[in-house]
């Protein structure tokens, strides 16, 4: 899919005001004001009046905003010229944006691990499974008992923490990530969430669900679950994105009224699977399509899938990302209706990615570390201004985040944060640590890069794939078996050089 596909899709490239409205594009949808909000015009900083001063001074408050499974090139500020997400554009337009920007290490638990604690999750040392989770891969564990969070750190500092997350793994108390919150509110009802019962999903109702491939059954499990979950979800407000920015939104201006600094996490998990968007976004990406929905798929090739299904399976993912664009606008128009922006930073990011057809393939999983999957938007939006409008080409990561953070408010770091400040790069500097190339771990998979190359095997060295950016950007010629040198160079340089040491096997 590309902009020909998609009637008006230059429309995310115009100047931005959060006052103007986009149509939905298509036969069938013309007229239907679908992304316009009311409230602000762009994402400017203004005075803050003095009853929007925390007490003892004009401390910083924080608003930091997960995006689960986001992909980088789906976004205009990134290059995207057919989907509509006009207020992640405009906030770009108002931050720093890093155009390299990994997770250091995948999926979800392990991602976060690293932005609550600063402290790096690869290698996945010291790993032991819960027994009580469906999850079993490296690093998906609680946050260790002596690791210190951001939220703790900075409740001790007299701040007002707050998290509002529908990412139904954090729900579980044994994994820590409520630590440190004040308020904390968790959504029910995502992916595999056991909310109802799934017997409330008729056998018809599965019928206009595609599933297929490899682990069918259990992509029918988690399709089920899901429908049993959202069985009452009838308008818009109803889905998983309006409810986070909803309920964050109420907690934003809860925390206006008080006289203390505030730290927020929005933790958004959609646009993960199951995709289930009103038509109405669908519509902006495809029309015409009959059939059942290919709103989740198993993790490997995609044969099962006609390029049809292909298509629509994208749609579905634009969709979602589109409908929480819009609901993070909501948030920001809140946030300067209460003068907040001149005083508050603000940090977006992603976790991972989702491969969407491309290679043959859909889902995440270990032995595919596509740029689809490694490559993750990052912004950070200083009130002050500092580096708005730039962007950074150094190798940013989700266990950046808790120390930048602190050092921009002024608040001293444990020792154990490994993480890098990336703050001097805000005034134009460099960060203390040069980084010239990049690893990541994914369960039993590790991953490099620098400017020349991205490469990923087994935490052995096995089965290798190796391309070469300048020349295959789109990365769909494997050269590891004629360039087993720089394999080797990356594994042994690179990968274990970031690891400390030996890889862990378990």
């Amino acid at each position: 899919m590309n902009g020909d596909d998609h009637e008006g899709a230059g429309l995310t490239n115009r100047t931005f005001t959060r006052r103007s409205f986009l149509k939905a594009a298509g036969a069938g949808a013309a007229g239907m004001t679908l992304l316009g909000a009311a409230g602000c015009n762009t994402l400017t900083s203004s005075g803050l009046p003095n009853e929007y001063l925390p007490i003892g001074g004009p401390r910083m408050n924080v608003v930091l905003v997960i995006i689960d499974s986001l992909r980088k090139d789906h976004i205009g500020a990134y290059g995207n010229d057919w989907i509509k997400t006009p207020t992640l554009d405009a906030l770009a337009r108002d931050s720093l944006s890093f155009t390299r920007a990994h997770p250091e290490s995948l999926p979800t638990v392990c991602a976060r691990r690293a932005i609550h604690t600063g402290i790096r999750t690869f290698p996945f040392r010291d790993w032991n499974p819960v027994p009580s989770d469906l999850v079993s891969l490296y690093g998906w564990q609680p946050i260790p008992e002596d690791q210190t969070t951001l939220a703790e750190i900075l409740e001790k500092e007299g701040y007002q923490t707050m998290l509002v997350t529908d990412t139904v793994h954090q729900f579980k108390p044994f994994y820590n990530f409520h630590r440190g919150f004040g308020l904390f509110e968790f959504i029910r009802g995502q992916e595999r969430d056991f909310y109802r019962p799934d017997w409330l999903v008729s056998e018809e109702r599965m019928k206009q669900v595609l599933t297929g491939g490899s682990n069918e059954s259990h992509m029918q499990d988690i399709a089920r679950q899901y429908l049993a979950n959202t069985t009452d979800s009838r308008r818009e407000e109803d889905r998983f994105s309006p409810q986070v920015f909803s309920r964050a939104t109420e907690y934003l201006e809860g925390a206006a009224r008080g006289g203390q600094p505030f730290f927020l996490v929005v933790d958004n998990y959609d646009p993960h699977e199951p995709w289930d968007p009103p038509e109405e976004y669908v519509r902006l990406y495809d029309e015409g399509y009959e059939g059942p929905e290919p709103m989740t798929g198993p993790n490997g090739e995609v044969g099962w899938m006609t390029q049809r299904q292909i298509k629509r399976q994208r749609a579905l993912y634009a969709a979602e990302v589109t409908m929480a664009d819009r609901w993070l606008g909501r948030l920001m128009d809140r946030m300067e209706a209460l003068n907040l922006f001149a005083n508050t930073l603000v940090v977006v990011a992603a976790d991972h990615g989702y491969i969407l057809g491309e290679h043959g393939l859909v889902g995440k999983f270990p032995a595919a570390m596509y740029a689809e999957l490694l490559d993750v938007p990052f912004f950070i939006r200083h009130p002050e201004g500092k580096g708005a409008g730039e962007t950074s080409d150094f190798y940013a990561s989700t266990h950046d985040i808790a120390p930048t953070i602190l050092s921009l408010l002024g608040v001293e770091q444990p020792e154990a944060m490994n993480g890098e400040d990336l703050s001097p790069i805000l005034g134009g500097g460099e960060p203390a640590t040069p980084r010239p190339h990049f690893s990541s771990g994914y369960h039993d998979y590790v991953w490099s890069r620098d400017d020349r190359y991205a490469m990923w095997s087994t935490n052995t060295g096995s089965n290798a794939k190796l391309f070469d950016l300048q020349e295959d950007p789109e990365q769909q010629n494997d050269i590891a078996g004629s360039n087993p040198d720089i394999v080797k160079r990356m594994f042994q340089e690179y990968v274990l050089k970031d690891a400390g040491g030996p890889l862990p096997r378990y």
